[in-house]
């Protein structure tokens, strides 16, 4: 039987490419973002396989409604993927309520949305999988990733809180902590980014773990040894460290 996924942010980056490693692998898969016409080509280059439907996870009667419509026309979602989410480097100097409000709003309530919509079907059945990609920057915090490191760490605490739950109720959550990996948001950077990686070598590490059963897929190895060290430190060695980048 054909098993159905359903991935937000899946556009382009990590979204894309774990779309396309799965259909490939046999998966029917919905895929979700805000662009339309970015989705119709992707779904038009695996006819049957890949199938569009356009979303922005900050509206929450969309994502019911969209949820609704996949379970409609595939049927019931086995394996659910939220990888929407922005990145905007941000420092002291320039720091804005705002634009951390609006990286909360895409990055860790719209994700919450998702899992709203989708953990009450899977725990009525007790079966299926949610995977919530977050990142590495969740960690520590990192000179100008304020924002965006600190949405990532509520996606780790929110996904760490509710596997207990979930797990008693028969459904898998796993939370994907990736470093550096090369898609259109971190083309932004102008710095140099250690052990980056290809989005599509990022998919098929997350399709293995995924597999795994572990509650964590963190990569590349390099990268979460790095911020696992540094996440270790004492505060005045960690931070003698992090002045270290700043720009």
């Amino acid at each position: 039987m054909t098993k159905i996924a359903w991935i937000t942010g899946a556009s382009s980056g990590i979204g894309k490419a774990l779309a396309e490693r799965l259909a490939r692998g046999g998966y029917k898969v919905a895929i979700s973002a805000r662009s339309a016409e970015a989705l119709d080509e992707i779904a038009g280059s695996f006819p049957g396989k890949i199938h569009a439907f356009p979303l922005d996870v900050t509206d929450p009667p969309s994502v019911d409604r969209v949820r609704l419509e996949i379970e409609a026309q595939l049927g019931q979602i086995d394996l659910a993927v939220f990888a929407a989410g922005s990145y905007t480097r941000d420092y002291a100097s320039d720091f804005s309520a705002a634009r951390t409000k609006q990286m909360f709003d895409l990055n860790v309530i719209g994700t919450a949305s998702c899992l709203e919509t989708i953990m009450p079907s899977m725990i009525a059945r007790k079966a299926g999988h949610i995977a919530v990609i977050a990142s590495v920057s969740g960690y520590v915090g990192l000179p100008g990733a304020a924002s965006y490191g600190a949405t990532k760490a509520a996606l780790n605490a929110l996904c760490e809180s509710l596997y207990p739950e979930l797990d008693q109720h028969g459904v898998k959550i796993t939370i994907i902590n990736p470093g550096f990996i090369d898609t259109p948001l971190t083309k932004k950077n102008d710095f140099p980014m250690p052990f980056l990686i290809s989005a599509e070598e990022a998919a098929e590490i997350i399709v293995a773990g995924l597999g795994s059963g572990r509650f964590e897929i963190i990569f590349p190895w390099k990268m979460a040894l790095a911020v696992r060290f540094l996440h270790a430190l004492p505060h005045a060695l960690r931070f003698a460290l992090t002045r270290r980048m700043l720009r």
